[in-house]
């Protein structure tokens, strides 16, 4: 496992007992540099949305636990943050709940010269996604080419 694939485990590991407790919902974890900083980030979301606050309570014990475990070398900035409109879908609960809703998938390389595919979620299991169009064809993609997948958007 990387690095960051290790502190990422350890963060759900540690978050998961405070977010029960909220009863909100773990969406992701990731440990990413940009620029020349580190982030560890912990998206939240729950039935009806999350807010600034349920954020900054979420991040006051995690800052607790963190300080106290110390199991990251580097110098990083931890944020808890919504996972916002253009939630990734990565868990089976993404994908049972949008079963037969709108997505969006990009993939990685062009298939039939296309990178980005809307249709109805209407299968999917650990290495495939099947949606179907608005023309009625079903499309299975396999989930090693899908660069990102979520609920579309219509605005």
């Amino acid at each position: 496992m990387s690095k960051a694939g290790i502190y990422e485990a350890k963060t759900e590991e540690l978050i998961l007992p405070i977010l029960e407790k909220l009863n909100f919902e773990l969406v992701d974890v990731e440990y990413v540099k940009e620029g020349s900083v580190w982030y560890l980030r912990a998206y939240i979301d729950k039935e009806g949305g999350i807010t600034i606050n349920d954020c900054e309570t979420v991040a006051r014990q995690m800052n607790e636990l963190l300080d106290a475990e110390d199991f990251i070398p580097d110098s990083y900035t931890f944020e808890v943050s919504s996972p916002g409109l253009g939630r990734p879908l990565k868990k089976e609960k993404d994908y049972v709940r949008n079963m037969g809703k709108q997505v969006e998938i990009r993939t990685y390389r062009a298939i039939d010269r296309c990178k980005e595919f809307y249709g109805i979620l209407k299968a999917y299991d650990k290495d495939s996604v099947t949606i179907t169009d608005e023309d009625g064809t079903d499309t299975t993609f396999s989930k090693k080419d899908i660069a990102l997948i979520r609920q579309a958007i219509d605005f």
